[in-house]
């Protein structure tokens, strides 16, 4: 009798476990239906993609993949892991982000990025942007922006017309 109790103790175990992880991937991926969140996934999208299409593909003047990773590990020191890391999720995110895909994931990964970006570059180059080309390099204005849409798809998820409202969303 303990072998069969022990086998259905592992059992029930590893139900609770796996639904477990299933109810805090259903959580993470949950989301309202307001615009608001599509609208905040939206905008970081548009604003983070030429970004990364710049650094990995050599779109809109980037130096692409190679130049960038070069930039990235022999100028500024990065590892290249790291290195890769930021350029694909500059890259992949905003596209989840476009469909509502795993948003929270996505807006978490572009936060990292910009946290790195103000603490390893441009905070030290002061609040604002070099509109004028008076300062050395660029400020972090334009990273906290991003950081407060990040902000809110952390809180709020996705939003209406995402993947992860569909996903998630209790049909009756």
């Amino acid at each position: 009798m303990s072998a069969t109790t022990s086998v259905s103790t592992q059992h029930l175990t590893s139900q609770s476990i796996s639904g477990e992880r299933v109810s805090l991937l259903r959580r993470a991926l949950s989301t309202s239906d307001q615009w608001s969140g599509t609208l905040a996934r939206s905008a970081l999208a548009v604003v983070m993609f030429p970004h990364g299409a710049q650094k990995v593909l050599g779109w809109f003047g980037g130096y692409g993949f190679s130049g960038t990773l070069g930039f990235f590990t022999q100028k500024m020191g990065l590892p290249a892991p790291l290195a890769v890391s930021v350029m694909l999720i500059e890259l992949l995110a905003p596209i989840f982000l476009v469909v509502g895909f795993a948003t929270r994931f996505a807006a978490l990964g572009i936060g990292a990025v910009m946290i790195g970006a103000i603490a390893t570059v441009h905070g030290s180059q002061g609040f604002f942007m070099n509109w004028t080309g008076a300062q050395a390099g660029e400020g972090f204005e334009y990273h906290l922006l991003a950081l407060g849409l990040v902000a809110v798809l952390l809180v709020q998820g996705g939003g209406r017309l995402s993947l992860d409202r569909a996903l998630t969303s209790r049909r009756g």
